[in-house]
């Protein structure tokens, strides 16, 4: 079931982000990532999250800021079983276009959203942790 993030889910949902981010990042150090946790937390609370829930446990989510997605996260014993992709399906529902970016270090998510129809647009650097990234897009297909 995918529903909106509530201030009783934030922990949980805290959790996923730091040991993905952890796990996904190796190239990053941990510490960058910690130090962030409380600032993500509390942004997380006011913007549009939804969150993918079975039997009252969190298993991933997605965050949206208008037509960014600010990121895709599942527990890692919960990944490749399509709950990215259910929720990302879930943000093509609700818009016509959707914009992110991801580390050129992280194959692994830059073909998940080659196959889920995103396009890479240009090249960048993220500022805070100098990092190669690419910025990508999908748009809805009309008809």
């Amino acid at each position: 079931m995918i529903a909106r993030l509530e201030q009783n889910d934030i922990e949980e949902v805290g959790d996923i982000w730091l040991s993905n981010n952890i796990t996904a990042h190796f190239f990053i150090p941990d510490s960058y990532w910690k130090q962030n946790l409380l600032d993500v937390k509390k942004a997380m609370l006011e913007a549009e999250v939804y969150i993918f829930q079975e039997e009252e446990k969190i298993l991933g989510f997605i965050g949206l800021e208008q037509e960014n997605i600010a990121g895709i996260f599942v527990r890692a014993e919960n990944q490749s079983q399509g709950i990215g992709k259910q929720l990302l399906d879930f943000c093509k529902q609700k818009r016509i276009k959707l914009i992110l970016n991801v580390y050129q270090k992280n194959p692994r998510a830059i073909q998940f959203y080659q196959r889920e129809g995103f396009e890479i647009i240009q090249e960048g650097i993220d500022e805070q942790t100098g990092e190669k990234e690419y910025q990508m897009i999908w748009k809805r297909k009309n008809g």
